[in-house]
């Protein structure tokens, strides 16, 4: 267990850390539970180059994210994608989110997503399924936290296993 979270802490620091181009496929997604809001805030961790090479090798767009050449119609394509790749179930029923938005941090974009009214009190289950990117590059890594009532789980999520569940 130590080792699980030592190696899920270097890999968040070498994402936090993005000074150099990277050679390795790897995404960070937080889900926290507001109880002052009873809705699940995410954000997702994403480098824009392999967002910018999805984007072009899934719809054909240039895309130049974060610059000011970026393409007005970037976001449509974005959230246009995140819904089929990116799939949250509640009690073992889809649940729709809103994208709130986007920001770059150097070469991350992150990405705003809220789940509102969720109704934690009935609870039962959450089920994560991340596909982003893995349809692109097959050693894509998507790691999802939850974190909920003072708790926190972690899944490694890949292509082969791209879905992971929390009983509650």
């Amino acid at each position: 267990m130590k080792k699980s979270i030592l190696s899920l802490l270097t890999l968040f620091f070498v994402l936090t850390s993005f000074t150099l181009a990277h050679k390795f496929y790897v995404s960070v997604t937080n889900i926290n539970y507001s109880e002052k809001t009873d809705a699940l805030q995410i954000t997702s961790r994403i480098f824009v180059d392999d967002l910018e090479a999805l984007l072009k090798e899934r719809y054909g767009i240039e895309a130049k994210l974060g610059t000011e050449e970026e393409t007005s119609i970037a976001d449509d394509y974005i959230q246009k994608y995140l819904k089929t790749k990116f799939v949250l179930e509640l009690n073992e029923e889809t649940v729709m989110y809103n994208y709130i938005g986007k920001k770059y941090d150097n070469d991350v974009v992150i990405f705003y997503l809220e789940v509102p009214e969720v109704g934690f009190k009935g609870l039962k289950s959450i089920s994560i399924q991340n596909e982003v990117l893995t349809d692109l590059y097959e050693e894509q890594k998507n790691l999802v936290h939850i974190k909920w009532n003072g708790k926190k789980k972690s899944f490694v999520l890949i292509r082969e296993n791209n879905k992971g569940m929390l009983n509650l």
